[in-house]
């Protein structure tokens, strides 16, 4: 590894978003209804945009997260009526996930209580500036993103 200036900088962006992920975690937190925690929302969101069902496991690589981290997860949005789980029907020892309405308004409710943070958030830093930024942080997410 490199010294000097170049380590320096790399270790200025990670804690730079270390930090940032951490302060953003918590403010979410503050702000989601009582009793969603960022997980669920996660997890909600994806699924209200991918449209269609996918399996835990499809889950846990998406959020890169163990199994069974992702099952306790789903097991929560089960039980609170925000999700289906069903056999799949082409094999029985796999699961398939869906979104319910409940589900879909739980989510709706969670991006009406964090939209005035985040919208605050990108009006504070400018919208031009935002939009500079997005492509390294996806370059770096990318770059991270284990391999297949």
């Amino acid at each position: 590894m490199t010294s000097g200036p170049v380590t320096s900088l790399a270790v200025a962006l990670f804690s730079e978003v270390l930090i940032n992920d951490q302060l953003i975690r918590n403010q979410l937190s503050r702000v989601l209804p009582k009793g969603m925690q960022i997980s669920h929302f996660s997890v909600l969101n994806h699924l209200a945009r991918a449209g269609n069902e996918r399996s835990p496991a499809q889950l846990a690589k998406s959020f890169h997260v163990t199994r069974g981290a992702m099952t306790n997860t789903l097991s929560r949005l089960e039980w609170a009526g925000y999700i289906h789980i069903r056999p799949d029907w082409d094999d029985a020892r796999r699961k398939r996930v869906s979104i319910s309405p409940a589900g879909r308004e739980a989510r709706e409710e969670a991006l009406a209580s964090i939209a005035p943070l985040i919208n605050e958030l990108v009006a504070e830093l400018g919208e031009d500036r935002v939009r500079a930024i997005l492509p390294v942080l996806r370059s770096l997410r990318a770059r991270l993103e284990p391999e297949e």
